[in-house]
């Protein structure tokens, strides 16, 4: 295979590239009948938060075999609502991972808490219970574990470490709606689970979140915080011909639509097939892959069904004549859109300057990030893109192997 693929010219150099539009890392998948859903709601009496947006999170929390769902107008809105709920505070500190989006850090910096990182698994690049064991301090109040790339983080430990310290989990499952953690849908099992629809998850609203839980102490709390703490609900109190409102907490506007809620209620028909879909294209993956010397794949441990959102390889730099770099420009020229998840959070400028992180604090996600490439992965891929990314995949690695 690497001598083949080392004959071919990559097309960073002057060859002619594989594909000749660019396929990108995810992307959404819509269909005449999610168009239809949202033109009947355009036409009808309530386009902001209305009677979809009840029916939406009744039908999320239903797939979950969760209580109550509450929608929020980004999976960051949700992430911070989870946040106040759990009562968050300044002096409190929130345990989470250092290898996911920036907005799981930050939810907790938003209510005037401090983030402390811990170091991930090497296998899943979860963060790792026995990490998350050393750094819990008197202040600790949540621990909020991030199923990365859609594979559920190792709840049991956490949830028994949770009980033990009397803390708060909130699941940050933004890549993992349907997933399942032995046997058990991902949304009903922490004490919060947050869910984003992004275009590139597994659901799209365009832009939207959910929390779910069981309590509904906390359903309440999360629904008055998205509407700026007031209790009650605009539409309710239209229908009742009442107009006096009060507000009990500071809240935010992080109201979802029934314009998304209405796209999102049609995706979620095609929840269980997109996951089959994407579980093809990770075994598609794996076949072509796992013998290619220096590439380690992502796995997906015992009793687990990941939900693929993401499919991220890494590389051993000794075995490749070139650095991170050099193959992401190389992949990018052949037209296939890879990406990079994540920069781990501690890193970034704005965290280095709070706190004064200088980077090897925590080494096995730093290692990881030098040689991550995320691989396309989405339902919306035909086989022919599949065989694209096989064909690209190894023609780079072949033309760079040593």
């Amino acid at each position: 295979m690497q001598k083949r693929a080392s004959e071919e010219m990559l097309a960073i150099d002057g060859g002619k590239p594989v594909r000749q539009t660019l396929l990108p890392y995810g992307h959404q998948s819509i269909d005449e009948e999610d168009i239809q859903a949202v033109v009947e709601v355009l036409k009808s009496d309530w386009i902001t938060t209305g009677p979809k947006v009840a029916e939406f999170e009744d039908a999320l929390a239903d797939v979950v075999e969760a209580k109550y769902a509450v929608s929020f107008s980004s999976g960051t809105a949700a992430l911070h609502g989870a946040a106040f709920a759990a009562g968050l505070a300044p002096g409190d500190e929130a345990i989470t991972t250092p290898m996911t989006f920036c907005a799981t850090a930050n939810c907790i910096l938003y209510q005037g808490a401090r983030p402390v990182f811990a170091d991930v698994s090497s296998d899943t690049l979860n963060i790792d219970p026995e990490k998350i064991s050393e750094r819990i301090t008197k202040r600790t109040k949540a621990i909020i574990p991030v199923d990365y790339a859609g594979h559920p983080a190792d709840l049991d430990p956490i949830i028994e470490m949770s009980r033990e310290k009397n803390l708060t989990i909130i699941e940050d499952a933004c890549h993992a709606l349907g997933a399942r953690y032995r046997g058990k849908p991902v949304g009903g099992i922490c004490e919060m689970t947050v869910f984003s629809f992004h275009p590139v998850k597994h659901i799209t609203t365009g832009e939207g979140g959910m929390v779910t839980t069981d309590d509904a102490s906390l359903a309440k709390r999360l629904r008055r915080f998205r509407s700026h703490g007031i209790e009650g609900d605009a539409r309710t109190r239209q229908a009742k011909g009442q107009w006096y409102y009060e507000m009990v907490d500071l809240g935010y506007n992080y109201r979802l639509t029934d314009i998304g809620s209405a796209l999102g209620l049609s995706q979620l028909k095609r929840l269980g097939q997109n996951i089959a879909r994407r579980r093809e294209i990770a075994s598609r993956y794996f076949d072509a892959f796992h013998n290619i010397p220096g590439i380690t794949l992502p796995v997906e441990r015992k009793d687990i069904s990941s939900a693929w959102h993401l499919y991220p390889i890494r590389f051993d730099r000794a075995m490749f004549r070139a650095g991170r770099a050099e193959i992401f420009a190389a992949m990018r020229a052949e037209n296939l859109g890879v990406n990079v998840h994540y920069i781990p959070v501690h890193t970034h400028p704005y965290y280095r300057s709070l706190f004064g992180y200088e980077g090897d604090e925590y080494p096995i996600a730093e290692k990881a990030y030098e040689t991550l490439i995320s691989l396309p992965m989405y339902s919306g891929m035909n086989d022919e893109d599949i065989d694209d990314v096989i064909q690209i995949v190894k023609k780079v690695f072949g033309c760079y192997a040593i």
